[in-house]
């Protein structure tokens, strides 16, 4: 039975995939919308709310100066991440800009989907109080180690740069305590999560046509 999240107040029934930095959300996400699954990520929210042109961006401009974006006008991701993870007044004032807007596009998105269920990607789910919106916690989960190899083989970011990234966030342990269900990701068989996808996707079609107890 799906635990009981009092701020759910959504018709909608989400799910929740959450997971540590390159534990492959985004891997398992594609393998739910082969079966046509609506997907509301967001990462991609967090993008378009800094696209440019978006006053969040101007802001983040006014506070970290000119540097902060790319010869394009786009948002130097990678910079701006650098400088969060060293310094956490930034990071503070960072998060207060962008969250509520990050949940207020995401809420939107949720209300245009059509799937039967809807899932909704977000790494800091936990951490930000998202899972508070959902019927279920999905947590892709993997060993430290594992996530420190395939992050930097990932991204253009170094060993402790990516270890100050999983010290941000919510201890792996804790995350698993919050879980309804988990899919262990360390194996890179594609059949076999794709098959644990398929059980779950079953899984979750049962609990949206019978579960309502979480409907405020």
């Amino acid at each position: 039975m799906s635990k009981k999240r009092t701020l759910n107040k959504n018709k909608k029934f989400i799910v929740g995939l959450t997971g540590g930095i390159a534990c492959g959300k985004t891997t398992i996400a594609n393998s739910f919308k082969q079966h046509n699954i609506d997907i509301v990520d967001a990462d991609i929210v967090a993008r378009e709310v800094v696209e440019p042109g978006m006053p969040a961006l101007e802001e983040i401009i006014q506070y970290f100066g000119e540097d902060i974006v790319l010869d394009s006008g786009q948002l130097n991701r990678s910079l701006l991440r650098t400088i969060i993870f060293s310094d956490e007044q930034k990071k503070v004032w960072l998060n207060q800009l962008l969250h509520p807007l990050i949940r207020q596009s995401m809420l939107k998105q949720i209300e245009t989907t059509t799937s039967q269920y809807c899932l909704l990607v977000a790494p800091l789910l936990i951490e930000n109080n998202l899972h508070q919106l959902v019927n279920r916690i999905l947590v892709i989960d993997i060993h430290e180690d594992i996530q420190i190899v395939r992050a930097t083989q990932r991204d253009p970011s170094n060993e402790q740069e990516i270890k100050r990234i999983i010290a941000s966030q919510i201890p792996r342990k804790q995350r698993l305590l919050k879980a309804d269900d988990v899919i262990n990701n360390e194996s890179t068989d594609r059949l076999f999560i794709d098959k644990k996808v398929a059980n779950l996707h079953l899984t979750y079609l049962e609990h949206s046509k019978n579960d309502n107890t979480d409907h405020q």
